[in-house]
């Protein structure tokens, strides 16, 4: 029996997974019990730091007496219950999903996590058909193959869409985005309240926007940059990452990341300086920090020029 310890609590709970008994605290999700076996299990809507929302639907498991295959992330395990992550049905969906989400939207900058998966459940986006053909100016990127005069089955849903710069913080490249609501969830009640940004329309015109659609600087947006920091694919990122990009110049292998604490005021915020060529091209904060959880503000996270200043 593995016994995995995720805090003191007043009550432990059996759960089996893949025939292997786990004792937990009541309350955990699966996923939790997944993670602390050690387990690999595909999110992409997922953060420790947020509400689960139960998007993108690549973390489902099957669960002994439930018809549906059910979200990991959210589920919260129960005394008895018998959990099965190992099986074709389980493999063949998060296959599907993840062959969706890339045949709809560019994962190109979602992550060696993401590649892996792919290439671990044999996901094949390519089969759905070539991208769509670009947006047109001030059009909604569509991701229905059936729009835009395309015939359904004859291309992928896939439509280019053009970068929004329109502030001197962070870009808006929707061509990535995967409709998670990660980026909502943090403007919103798990960090920061400012109720900035929403899903805006329906069906496949759903979008992430600002109220009716206004430039970022004319919004609520206080550009904590807390959205970037949740982001799973590269459809929220600093300028200056969309400029390395763009540039060529991007060189994460060669990042190094420096801890240390944030100087603007004394709440004590934890940093994480990420620094390419000695020059520092991101900030983040770990989501498991007491008092950041993994959220800045705009000094915190965008006022580091100073430093670099010669």
């Amino acid at each position: 029996m593995t016994v995995v310890d995720l805090g003191t609590i007043r009550r432990l709970v059996d759960v089996t997974v893949d025939g292997v008994e786990h004792r937990v605290p009541e309350g955990a999700t699966i996923m939790d019990v997944l993670d602390g076996a050690g387990a690999d299990t595909p999110r992409l809507c997922q953060a420790p730091n947020l509400t689960p929302v139960n998007a993108c639907r690549v973390c489902v498991v099957e669960v002994e007496g439930s018809r549906p295959l059910v979200p990991s992330c959210a589920r919260k395990v129960e005394d008895g219950m018998v959990v099965r992550t190992d099986t074709e049905r389980v493999a063949h969906s998060r296959k599907m999903v993840l062959e969706l989400l890339a045949s709809a939207n560019d994962l190109s900058e979602a992550g060696d996590d993401v590649a892996r998966w792919q290439i671990e459940y044999g996901a094949d986006p390519e089969r759905y058909g070539p991208p769509g053909p670009p947006a047109a100016a001030g059009e909604r990127g569509n991701r229905h193959p059936g729009h835009h005069g395309i015939p359904d089955g004859e291309t992928r849903a896939t439509v280019a869409q053009p970068v929004t710069v329109d502030n001197d913080l962070y870009v808006r490249d929707y061509a990535r985005c995967i409709l998670c609501y990660k980026c909502v969830e943090a403007c919103g009640t798990d960090a920061q309240n400012t109720f900035a940004i929403a899903v805006a329309g329906r069906g496949f015109d759903a979008t992430i926007s600002t109220e009716f659609a206004v430039p970022l600087p004319d919004s609520a947006c206080v550009y904590c940059g807390n959205c970037i920091g949740v982001c799973p694919t590269g459809a929220l990122k600093s300028v200056a990452e969309h400029e390395r990009r763009e540039a060529g110049t991007w060189d994460p292998e060669g990042e190094t990341v420096t801890e240390t604490v944030c100087s603007f005021c004394g709440v004590g915020c934890s940093l994480e300086l990420h620094v390419q060529d000695n020059t520092i091209v991101n900030v983040t904060s770990p989501s498991d920090h007491s008092v950041t959880h993994g959220h800045l503000c705009i000094k915190g996270r965008f006022g580091f020029q100073h430093v670099q200043n010669t």
